[in-house]
């Protein structure tokens, strides 16, 4: 019989490789396991597949008779899954791993394939103690041990030189931390600690982010206080993104691409009860996933409102304190959480992301009122998508000038590459 969380995680990869975007497909298999201690373990074969993905097929190629890309989807599929448990987890027994790979393969209808699979991850599982690799000298075989797109190791050796490069692309492939973000309305993180202990789970303070806290262990996903909104999942170097700028009970807020409305709930607690938040976005769905948010945080003073994909804002000009554009970018500083990006983007995509994030500056601008402040921000850390954005903006609109600059960095922060630039007009 096939192990719950490996027949789900496969029905998961093979559901992304065929377009599913990986957080639906790992949704959906989680809905397919009933046993709660299967879900941890599911999460880790999807994510840690489509994460190693390229180290794995430099691994599964020397020992296949046929090339991987010759292969069905679920022959592929089978083989990474089970090459990613024999390499990356020792709490199963590699016969274990074998078999089930080959049962995952005849269930799929390709039991002509059954025999490939058995072989090549037998082999794989007699020589993983002692396997070779590329020359790590070359950005080529440093992105193959690390399974990232070369394109991207290359940029990073430019500008970040390489021991910096490689302590970003260790902590890509750290499992991330599971982080909460306490609901300042509902209560200090003090108060929250000593509630979710009671839930049975432990915690402690993120060190840089002021509401955050880092789950040591105990069910958090599935505790009162996140299924009641006194707590929500966030990332600490997301959450900090919240904390730019100058906000003051009873201010309005503009919080311009806001789904799924962390930073939306972080800004609530600063304006306090008198203040406002508006919280926008585009797509409907993303906004029906901000009122889910709103409703379960149970915060008043916020109003959620879905805005155009260009042209004018639906709002007068500089009818806000504080606007916060967190744009639409790239992801490429959220590679740990996100393992699937890595894999879908290109570096021809920067500066279309680019062009679009000075559109959205030049457009939220002039809600800015006389004395606020812009805040600009991106979950990447590449240069196209926060300095040269910020400077062409500055360029542009001579009227404004830079305050402050925000930096997150693996390498040097041990967190995800988020950037932010405060901006304000000249007075």
């Amino acid at each position: 019989m096939i192990a719950p969380a490996r027949r789900a995680a496969f029905e998961a990869l093979l559901a992304h490789h065929r377009g599913t975007d990986l957080p639906a497909a790992l949704a959906a298999a989680h809905r397919a396991v009933n046993d709660p201690r299967d879900h941890d373990l599911l999460t880790e074969l999807v994510t840690g597949t489509v994460r190693m993905q390229r180290a794995l097929d430099y691994q599964l190629t020397s020992r296949s008779a046929r090339p991987l890309a010759a292969l069905d989807p679920p022959v592929l599929i089978g083989l990474r899954l089970g090459a990613f448990q024999l390499l990356h987890l020792d709490r199963v027994p590699a016969s274990a791993v074998v078999n089930d790979a080959v049962a995952l393969t005849k269930r799929a209808g390709k039991t002509s394939a059954s025999g490939l699979v058995n072989a090549v991850l037998r082999a794989l599982a007699r020589d993983r103690d002692a396997l070779t690799w590329p020359d790590a000298s070359t950005a080529e075989g440093l992105a193959i041990r690390y399974s990232h797109p070369t394109w991207l190791v290359e940029r990073w050796l430019s500008r970040l030189g390489r021991e910096a490069t490689e302590r970003w692309l260790a902590f890509d492939n750290t499992p991330p931390r599971l982080t909460l973000a306490v609901n300042p309305r509902a209560g200090t993180r003090e108060a929250l600690v000593e509630r979710l202990a009671a839930e049975g789970v432990r915690t402690e303070p993120t060190p840089r982010a002021p509401h955050g806290l880092h789950v040591v262990s105990g069910p958090a996903v599935a505790s009162a206080s996140v299924r009641e909104g006194v707590c929500l999942m966030q990332e600490e170097a997301s959450q900090l993104i919240a904390e730019l700028g100058e906000v003051s009970p009873g201010d309005r807020v503009l919080d311009l691409c806001a789904a799924p409305g962390g930073k939306t709930v972080a800004l609530a607690g600063r304006v306090g009860p008198t203040g406002l938040v508006v919280s926008c976005d585009v797509r409907p769905r993303r906004v029906r996933l901000l009122r889910e948010t709103i409703a379960r945080t149970k915060l008043d003073r916020v109003a959620v409102v879905q805005v155009p994909a260009s042209g004018s804002l639906p709002f007068r000009e500089a009818s806000f304190d504080l606007v916060l554009v967190d744009a639409p970018c790239s992801g490429l500083g959220t590679l740990r959480r996100d393992p699937d990006i890595r894999w879908s983007r290109t570096q021809e995509d920067l500066p279309r992301l680019a062009a679009t994030q000075q559109d959205l500056l030049t457009r939220a601008a002039p809600l800015v009122a006389q004395d606020g402040q812009l805040v600009y921000a991106t979950c990447s850390g590449e240069p196209e998508e926060n300095d040269d954005v910020v400077r062409a903006f500055l360029e542009a609109h001579p009227g404004w000038h830079l305050v402050a600059t925000h930096k997150t960095l693996p390498a040097t922060d041990g967190l995800e590459a988020f950037c932010g630039a405060v901006l304000a007009r000249n007075l």
